[in-house]
């Protein structure tokens, strides 16, 4: 297994990330235990979910599904990096969301409960709340931190101006501050690259990207729909997507076909390739799909493949404020 460091901390993660959004829903509690298991034996000891995950059957699903996992083996959980989210919506109710001191201390607290731990090892904030100044949200993240129920802090949805201004705070504090972002970041979606990216990197923090195949579009849609297995792609933002990009995925898949690789393989590793990627944050359904995607990290792609699927799927043709500036 491949392994790196948290950005410029000293833990060490695998080079993937086991994301849980289909926990719940799309997979079952044994299913996604199976997956667990098996992310554990491949030597993955990344795991991800959020608070909210598990909607489908009810808001904090996921996590209990992990808390039964560590409460049956409790090896695993020394085992595991343990991350998940907070600041989405719970409820209805006030203060059910967004990332007052009292929400964040108060939805540690409850998906430590779920989760069956003592402790949150990357507490992630899973979006930007524009109400809460940055001195009351690092106020309540030192207490946690202190308390030991948190061992470090990362942001999901960030734009690159909110990580400096939440870099700046937390150095104000003397505080170790954010240490990885988490954003959708994809052959389809580059817009990361522009400023969040560089932001992160200057600041030392991992970036974990999440939809690495674009909610499936990357991961062999149209072979899937001529055979009828597709499930994912065949449902979500791929759909739009696949009436928007159809002739690039076309080509897309051409490509992949020469190159004798998985679709999915291909598009997984191009963000592995990308300058400043610690972690993809990758969504099995099963245990196979798993597979599929670890094979990816042993995939290097070809310069001329790079070039072309550059030009298939062309970025910012350089960072802010170079990528527009005219001459």
């Amino acid at each position: 297994m491949h392994y790196t460091r948290l950005g410029r901390t000293a833990l060490k993660i695998s080079r993937l990330c086991v994301g849980t959004v289909n926990f719940g829903g799309r997979v079952d509690e044994e299913d996604g235990h199976r997956i667990l298991d098996r992310a554990l034996d491949l030597g993955l000891n990344f795991v991800d979910t959020a608070n909210m995950y598990g909607w489908r059957v009810h808001k904090g699903y996921t996590e209990e599904t992990i808390g039964r996992w560590f409460a049956k083996d409790p090896s695993c959980r020394d085992r595991t990096v343990l991350a998940t989210k907070v600041g989405n919506e719970m409820s209805g109710a006030p203060n059910q969301s967004g990332l007052s001191a009292r929400h964040i201390v108060a939805s540690c607290e409850a998906s430590l409960r779920r989760l069956q731990t003592d402790r949150i090892d990357l507490f992630q904030l899973h979006h930007v709340d524009r109400t809460a100044p940055w001195d009351e949200i690092w106020q309540a993240l030192d207490l946690l931190v202190s308390q030991g129920k948190v061992l470090y802090v990362g942001s999901s949805n960030f734009a690159g101006w909110h990580v400096a201004m939440a870099q700046e705070a937390a150095g104000r504090r003397h505080f170790l501050g954010l240490v990885s972002e988490q954003c959708a970041y994809n052959l389809v979606t580059r817009l990361p690259e522009l400023e969040l990216i560089p932001a992160a990197r200057a600041y030392g923090m991992a970036v974990l990207p999440w939809s690495p195949l674009h909610g499936g579009l990357l991961g062999g849609v149209l072979a899937k729909l001529r055979e009828g297995s597709a499930v994912k792609s065949a449902q979500g933002r791929a759909v739009p997507a696949l009436e928007e990009h159809r002739g690039r995925i076309e080509a897309y898949e051409e490509l992949c076909r020469e190159l004798g690789e998985h679709p999915a393989q291909v598009g997984l590793a191009w963000v592995l390739s990308r300058p400043g990627v610690t972690a993809p944050v990758i969504g099995p359904r099963s245990v196979e799909q798993l597979d599929s995607a670890v094979a990816a990290l042993d995939l290097t792609l070809p310069h001329d493949a790079l070039t072309r699927l550059d030009a298939l799927f062309p970025g910012p043709r350089a960072e802010a404020p170079e990528a527009w500036i005219t001459t």
